[in-house]
């Protein structure tokens, strides 16, 4: 098995000055790299969150490089929240750094408020191969998402939700992201709520779960196989 390192990114920066960013090292031929947006952060969302980390740990399985990075304001990166416009800029800054440092095509994955910012950053740009939604959210933080950009957005995409997620209800959030261009794949994890832990239906994590549901789309899509 390959060995995966981790560094920080120390040349990085966006619109408003430095971005705090590591790199999980990946196999010196790995077909693609990858990178993972946190969760908003208002409501405590870094790079460190735990269903940010287990998303790289998945990523990470294949021996790819993965990238993870704070928006503005958050932990070391500089600027001030900006209520998603800012931090689209940063995620496009992101994606400039890795054209011009890890020359591979990308795979950008997003957690929650991560998921909406990364998939708007990703769709349509050609560097961008796959898509991947985690805990892709509906009303939260005082606000709506809406998705009528993925209409038009053709770039394989995976979504990963719970049954149970309080801020991605099933029956708002399926039919939405139904109208999604294809090709796309839809998973519902059973008894999670937005965090991938467990409810009183169904106790225990399942983090686990959303794992599986990474790497059979990763392996079915880009024919990935574990380093």
């Amino acid at each position: 098995m390959t060995q995966s390192h981790i560094r920080s990114i120390d040349d990085l920066r966006g619109p408003e000055g430095r971005l705090e960013a590591v790199l999980n090292t990946g196999r010196e031929d790995a077909p693609y790299a990858t990178l993972v947006c946190h969760p908003h952060p208002l409501g405590g969302g870094t790079m460190h969150n735990k269903v940010v980390y287990h998303a790289m740990k998945a990523l990470s399985s294949f021996g790819l490089p993965v990238v993870r990075f704070n928006f503005r304001s958050v932990g070391l990166s500089e600027g001030e929240f900006d209520d998603g416009l800012g931090e689209l800029d940063d995620t496009r800054a992101v994606l400039e750094w890795m054209e011009s440092n890890l020359r591979l095509p990308i795979l950008l994955a997003g957690f929650s408020f991560g998921s909406f910012v990364g998939m708007r950053a990703g769709c349509g740009d050609e560097r961008v191969k796959g898509l991947i939604g985690l805990g892709v959210p509906y009303r939260a933080e005082g606000r709506s998402y809406t998705y009528e950009f993925l209409t038009h957005c053709t770039q394989p995409k995976l979504f990963v939700s719970g049954t149970e997620d309080q801020f991605g209800p099933r029956d708002a959030v399926e039919p939405m992201l139904a109208r999604a261009a294809d090709p796309k794949r839809m998973v519902w994890i059973e008894g999670a709520e937005h965090f991938f832990q467990g409810t009183a239906s169904s106790p225990g994590p399942k983090l686990d779960q959303m794992q599986a549901a990474i790497r059979s789309w990763m392996q079915e899509t880009f024919g990935l196989t574990s380093a």
